[in-house]
């Protein structure tokens, strides 16, 4: 299971891939099912979209 918050190096964040169980350590926790990157100019922002309908938003 893979950690994901705004401590995860962005070369983890950048391995993740479809089908990998993922958790935010508080109440997110399951398979990814999508995958978005935004770049805002300041962050890089990684959208991670779980089977569960949740998702996990890390800027980094």
């Amino acid at each position: 299971m893979i950690r994901l918050n705004n401590e995860t190096p962005g070369e983890v964040l950048q391995d993740v891939k479809v089908g990998d169980m993922v958790t935010d350590t508080f109440s997110k926790t399951g398979l990814v099912e999508t995958i978005e990157v935004n770049d805002d100019g300041l962050y890089r922002i990684y959208e991670f979209h779980l089977v569960t309908g949740r998702t996990i938003t890390v800027k980094k």
